[in-house]
C-alpha cells in the first residue's frame, strides 16, 4: 500500500470535512430541500475540480505570483460570501417564527413535493451555481493545493500522473462528503425544519458566511 497516498487521503479528508463556507452553504440550502442541498454539494465539488485542475496545470502558481489577480479573486470571493450571508440573515429577519413548519420527510413524500415545484429546475441550477462559486472563489484554495500536492509526489515518479491521482482523491471525497451532509440534513428535516431550529440554523450559517466574507475583505484591506 502506498504510504504517501494513505497519508494524503487522511489530510484530504480532514481538509474537505472541516466546516467552512462550503459546509455552511450546503447546510443552508439543504434546509430548503434535499434537491437544493445535493445540487449545492455537487457545485462545491465542481469548484474543487477547478482548483485541482489549476494546480495540476500549474496555473495556480500564476494566480499566487500575480498579486493583482490574487487580490481580485479574494475580493470577488469575500463579496460573494457576504452576499450569501446577508441574504440568509435578511431571510431570517423577515420570516415569521412559525412560517417554516415541519414537513414529512421520506422517499414517498419528499420527491413529489420537489418535482411539483414550478421553479424546481431554476432553484437547482441556482443552488449548483452557489456551491460552485462559493468554492471556486475561495482565494486560499489555490495556495493550499499548490503547496500540498507536490509534497505527496514521491521522488523519481512522474509528477503529472501522481498529481492527477491526488486531485481525483480530493474531488472524489468532496463528491461523497457534501452530498452526504445534505442528505443528513434532509433526513433530520422534521426536527431541523422546526421554526425555532430552522431560524437558528439559518442565522448561524448566515453569520458564518458573513464572517468569512468579512475576513477575506479585511485581509485584502490590511495587506
Amino acid at each position: 500500500m502506498d504510504g504517501q497516498l494513505m497519508a494524503f487521503t487522511g489530510v484530504a479528508a480532514g481538509m474537505v470535512a472541516l466546516p467552512g463556507a462550503d459546509f455552511a452553504v450546503v447546510v443552508r440550502n439543504a434546509l430548503d430541500s434535499r434537491r437544493a442541498g445535493v445540487a449545492t454539494a455537487f457545485g462545491v465539488a465542481g469548484g474543487l475540480l477547478v482548483h485541482t485542475a489549476l494546480a495540476v496545470a500549474g496555473l495556480a502558481a500564476v494566480l499566487v505570483a500575480v498579486p493583482a489577480l490574487f487580490e481580485t479573486v479574494q475580493l470577488l470571493g469575500g463579496a460573494y460570501l457576504l452576499y450569501l450571508g446577508a441574504r440568509a440573515l435578511i431571510s431570517v429577519a423577515r420570516r415569521p417564527s412559525a412560517s417554516r413548519a415541519p414537513r414529512p420527510v421520506g422517499p414517498a413524500t419528499a420527491a413529489p413535493a420537489e418535482e411539483a415545484h414550478p421553479m424546481g429546475r431554476l432553484a437547482t441550477a441556482r443552488c449548483l451555481r452557489q456551491g460552485f462559486l462559493t468554492n471556486a472563489l475561495n482565494p486560499k484554495a489555490p495556495v493550499l493545493f499548490l503547496s500540498l500536492l507536490p509534497q505527496f509526489v514521491p521522488a523519481g515518479q512522474p509528477a503529472l500522473p501522481r498529481t492527477l491521482l491526488l486531485a481525483a482523491v480530493v474531488v472524489g471525497m468532496a463528491a461523497v462528503w457534501f452530498p452526504a451532509v445534505a442528505l443528513l440534513v434532509d433526513r433530520l428535516g422534521a426536527w431541523l425544519r422546526r421554526p425555532r431550529v430552522a431560524r437558528a440554523l439559518e442565522a448561524a450559517t448566515g453569520a458564518l458566511l458573513t464572517a468569512l466574507g468579512g475576513i477575506l475583505l479585511a485581509e485584502l484591506v490590511l495587506a
